[in-house]
């Protein structure tokens, strides 16, 4: 089975069991925290008019996000083939530094270019980023090269965060951080077959003292974030000018990540990992595997 199979499973498997202790999941791992800042993370660039098609719209999107919204940080995915043109290093730039100068010096900023860069491009970019003060750069560059991320957090002074879709589970994120290739570690249910290895992931990274940040939103996601004392964000998204992400979709009665108007994602009490789904939804909507 794939990765994401075995995330469905564990995530069933932990639900189960919270159901079955009266307990939510995020406090049967540990319950480090009742809440999280979450950071609002960007779909990537388009070409859309008023959508993500220009660095003033990012700009104009993340003053949206912090001061009506509420978020604390942001993320940036930038534009990426099969956009004519991408990947642009100078143009992510662009946009990354129309969001420094729109949301002020104090606000975390993150970028996520996807793995399509180049070394040389990386490295200017990275540069770049760590004069306007960003948190971190994530997966610029194919992970299955481990030594061109080692060579990059040698030579940049920006924090490097990975691997994200790399697979190999918590083995492979204990060779990246014994060999230095990141400065954070990444785990998402996911990316690393659910919430057990995500969790061993967490634990590893700790032994280090290294953080360990979550990729993607979801109700697995959001417990491990809560449960473990060594991440700072709860990833919130994909968000995009058009769309409502607070608005549940159609096999749910409510979203798994309400955030209050301060920027916090709460776990919830109820047993399991929290959700409420729209069971009629779902048995009306059954496909054959």
């Amino acid at each position: 089975m794939t990765d994401r199979v075995l995330a469905a499973v564990d995530l069933a498997l932990w639900d189960l069991k919270g159901k079955v202790s009266g307990q939510p999941v995020w406090k049967l791992l540990g319950g480090a925290r009742p809440r999280i800042l979450a950071y609002g993370s960007t779909m990537c660039g388009d070409d859309l008019e008023n959508g993500l098609a220009t660095p003033e719209d990012y700009a104009r999107f993340a003053d949206w996000m912090v001061n009506t919204r509420g978020y604390k940080a942001v993320k940036l995915h930038g534009w990426m083939p099969p956009m004519p043109g991408a990947p642009d290093p100078k143009k992510d730039y662009q946009a990354c530094a129309a969001v420094r100068e729109a949301v002020g010096p104090d606000v975390p900023l993150m970028l996520d270019p996807h793995h399509f860069y180049s070394r040389t491009e990386v490295l200017w970019l990275a540069n770049k980023l760590a004069e306007l003060d960003f948190r971190w750069m994530e997966e610029p560059m194919e992970e299955a090269s481990m030594s061109s991320y080692k060579w990059l957090t040698q030579n940049t002074p920006l924090n490097i965060l990975g691997p994200e879709t790399m697979t190999g589970k918590h083995w492979t994120r204990a060779e990246w951080v014994k060999h230095d290739a990141c400065d954070i570690v990444r785990a998402g249910v996911w990316d690393v077959g659910g919430i057990s290895p995500a969790m061993k992931i967490a634990n590893m990274a700790e032994c280090f003292h290294m953080s360990t940040e979550m990729h993607g939103t979801g109700a697995g996601n959001l417990s491990v974030a809560l449960a473990i004392h060594n991440t700072s964000f709860y990833e919130r998204g994909l968000l995009h000018p058009f769309i409502d992400y607070d608005a549940p979709k159609e096999y749910q009665n409510r979203i798994d990540d309400e955030m209050d108007a301060e920027g916090y994602v709460h776990g919830r009490e109820d047993p399991g990992l929290g959700q409420d789904l729209n069971m009629d939804y779902i048995e009306g909507n059954l496909v054959n595997a």
